[in-house]
């Protein structure tokens, strides 16, 4: 493993999603609220601000034609006319331009203004015009034949106030125009306050928001960060815990559990550094005796032939099963050393086709293997290692696979690839996936064999120590194919790795051979 350290999530945007989140919830709910608010009290005080011009214009309009239109003599003159107009506009409160309309002669009408720049009869729509002059029939429910109307107006974007009425009894028409000018320039203004509330506690609503996150976030990131770290085998991670909230509640929870998580993993690794201690132990105090056994078996084989007929099957079966027992004990202290973290690899430059061929002559293979491999492709790893690799995986598929068995040998991408097949019925599917257990065995109805089940675990553990990996599977043509990648140079690989089998060492150094 690179000595370089995987960056850590905390130096990363503090701005997450659920902040994000948060805030946005925030500020959608002060918007909605706000725009509500404001909305509300702007239609209210519209209503009231133009009702209240409104009804002040009417009444003042109602109460001068009452006074003044209708003491104008049967068939006024245009100056009579004309003078009521100018009275009524001039007494008006608030001000307002007074029309005035009536018959000289049947048939010959006569209108006055009080100001002609502002209210002439084509000012008037047609609609109020007929609505006023419309006759009403005078029922209980109706006293008066003729009654006041009013419109609301924009000519050029200048909104008015129209109204307009009859003389009951006989008299002039009389309409009044009043501008609401004012009354809209008071409404934008307050239109822009509200405006300008509604973006503050909208930005009120964001920073308090942030504060609320924050405060909420806050021990949730505490508690992710001590979970990363609890992940990363830090067991003594614990949380500062403050308050009675359900947060707190939640980091007296994760102690709680990291304690246990602790205790619990300090008994494991207390039983498996046991166990592991026992087994080294055992493997080396076997080796004394296995080996002065082994002394005496070959002293035994040597002279099975001068033995009874019936005493050399026994001493035969007594060797075979010492070497195997000797090679179990070989496996199981390799095994404790790569449990250990002693194991360290070796490194020297080797043609890779003449230490696959050095293996298999070796072990006398020559006649049941088929090697394919270019000289001159040259690696950096441990000789001794790759050898134990080779020698399982071709030692597996003779003895499981068919023969002949083939060896390919090729570089991929800095990459060694040695594959080996052979022409045997395959590997189960079920068992694929525990091939490289220790002491599995494919078959429970053999559990005494002349393997031990754990060859290809150690070979399995030589490639990772190199960096590399092995991989099992089955040819579409039949038989089992073994794969397995190597870097070409080990050390690139392992250079730095503080976390490894034991480290490297340079062949110059020496080694654990």
């Amino acid at each position: 493993m690179s000595a370089a350290r995987e960056k850590s999530p905390q130096a990363g945007p503090r701005w997450t999603s659920l902040r994000l989140r948060l805030v946005v919830v925030f500020a959608l709910v002060a918007l909605t609220a706000a725009v509500s608010a404001s909305g509300i009290a702007y239609w209210l005080n519209r209503e009231a601000v133009l009702t209240r011009t409104q009804d002040a214009a009417l009444n003042s309009f109602r109460q001068e034609m009452q006074n003044r239109a209708a003491t104008l003599p049967p068939r006024p003159t245009q100056a009579e006319l004309q003078a009521a107009a100018t009275q009524m506009a001039a007494g008006g409160n608030p001000g307002y331009s007074v029309l005035l309309v009536d018959e000289r002669e049947p048939g010959k009408p006569i209108a006055a203004t009080s100001d002609v720049d502002t209210l002439t009869l084509e000012d008037v729509p047609r609609e109020l015009q007929g609505a006023v002059n419309r006759r009403q029939k005078v029922t209980e429910a109706n006293e008066f034949p003729y009654h006041l109307y009013w419109v609301r107006i924009s000519p050029r974007d200048k909104p008015s106030l129209v109204a307009g009425t009859k003389v009951i009894g006989g008299g002039p028409t009389g309409y009044m125009l009043t501008s609401l000018e004012q009354e809209r320039d008071d409404l934008n203004s307050l239109a822009w306050s509200l405006a300008i509330a509604t973006a503050l506690a909208l930005l009120g609503s964001a920073l308090l928001a942030q504060a609320a996150a924050t405060t909420v976030l806050k021990p949730v990131q505490r508690l992710g960060d001590a979970a990363r770290r609890l992940g990363e085998g830090k067991l003594d991670t614990r949380l500062r815990v403050s308050g009675t909230d359900e947060l707190a509640e939640l980091s007296r929870t994760f102690n709680r559990t990291a304690e246990s998580l602790e205790k619990k993993v300090a008994d494991m690794s207390a039983r498996e550094e046991s166990s592991r201690r026992f087994v080294a132990d055992m493997s080396h105090e076997l080796r004394t005796p296995l080996t002065a056994i082994t002394a005496v078996a070959e002293v035994l084989e040597d002279e099975a032939d001068n033995l009874d007929p019936m005493i050399a099957p026994a001493v035969h079966l007594v060797v075979s099963e010492t070497r195997r027992l000797n090679d179990l004990v070989e496996n199981l202290m390799e095994v404790t050393r790569f449990d250990a973290g002693t194991a360290r690899l070796v490194l020297d430059d080797v043609d890779v086709a003449d230490q696959v061929t050095a293996c298999i002559d070796a072990r006398a293979w020559l006649d049941a293997v088929d090697l394919d491999a270019e000289r001159g492709i040259m690696a950096r790893l441990d000789p001794r290692r790759l050898d134990v690799i080779l020698a399982n995986l071709i030692g597996n598929a003779l003895k499981h696979g068919g023969s002949p068995v083939r060896v390919s040998v090729r570089p991929v991408d800095h990459e060694l690839l040695i594959e080996v097949r052979d022409h045997g019925p395959g590997i189960p599917e079920a068992v694929l996936p525990h091939v490289f257990d220790r002491f599995y065995k494919a078959s429970a109805s053999r559990p005494r064999s002349e393997g031990s089940g754990l060859g290809l675990s150690i070979a399995m553990e030589n490639a990772h120590i190199h960096g590399g990996d092995i991989t099992a599977s089955n040819s579409p043509e039949g038989g089992a194919v073994f794969v397995l990648r190597l870097p070409l140079d080990v050390s690139r690989a392992a250079d730095g790795d503080d976390e490894g089998d034991g480290g490297v060492r340079d062949a110059q150094e020496g080694g654990d051979k």
